[in-house]
């Protein structure tokens, strides 16, 4: 009786393992990424290294770092609107609003002390390996960026990276960007002066996803 029982729950079972292994299918697909044979993502096809824009961009070792910062689909309500950044700078966490109360998680690096800030603001520009001005405030500090005054080439050496996410507020330029970093173990961690960092491969994904006038909200 006891063995029958146990058939008739197994099989009772088969459709709740069946939607369960297809929902985390359809979140992987949803993060951009290749689901497995078990569903679970292909993060060494993910962050393996690639050409881009004529730059050769390096594997993340993506198995050193908590798997909590690798991109993945999570619950998360929101008052905001799909497609809305919402940025959690202490827990080192960036989304992308979805519907149905989901978003894309991405692991940042953030301002280190005196640098955090927070407030909203939009997606003026979007730029791929972009040149990097350094602001008058960090060639104060660092006498040896002026030679970068008027800019330096996109590539890999290039602090910004990959992409570069211009954040507005109104008419006036914040000097804050959501970029990609050539420091990858700076992720989740407190490095940066300001902005915003992700691993190369996270702001391609992230770039292609989102719209000038996308609204950001960093919280405080």
């Amino acid at each position: 009786m006891a063995s029958t029982m146990s058939r008739r729950t197994f099989v009772a079972a088969i459709p709740l393992l069946l939607a369960a292994c297809q929902s985390q299918q359809s979140s992987t697909v949803q993060a951009g990424l290749t689901p497995l044979a078990d569903g679970t993502p292909d993060y060494a096809t993910a962050y393996a290294a690639r050409t881009d824009g004529g730059f050769s961009i390096p594997a993340i070792q993506y198995q050193k770092f908590d798997p909590k910062y690798l991109r993945q689909v999570v619950f998360y309500p929101s008052k905001y609107p799909s497609g809305t950044i919402v940025v959690d700078p202490g827990s080192k966490y960036l989304y992308l609003i979805q519907p149905g109360g989901r978003a894309i998680r991405y692991g940042i690096g953030v301002g280190r002390a005196g640098f955090a800030w927070n407030g909203e603001a939009e997606i003026r520009f979007k730029r791929e390996w972009p040149k990097w001005f350094p602001p008058d405030e960090m060639i104060e500090r660092d006498p040896k960026l002026a030679k970068y005054r008027d800019g330096q080439d996109g590539g890999p050496s290039n602090p910004i990276g990959a992409r570069g996410l211009y954040l507005w507020q109104g008419n006036k330029d914040t000097l804050y960007r959501i970029h990609s970093t050539n420091q990858p173990s700076s992720i989740g961690t407190n490095a940066s002066s300001g902005c915003i960092r992700m691993w190369h491969q996270d702001i391609i994904d992230l770039y292609n996803r989102v719209n000038v006038g996308a609204k950001v909200v960093v919280l405080g």
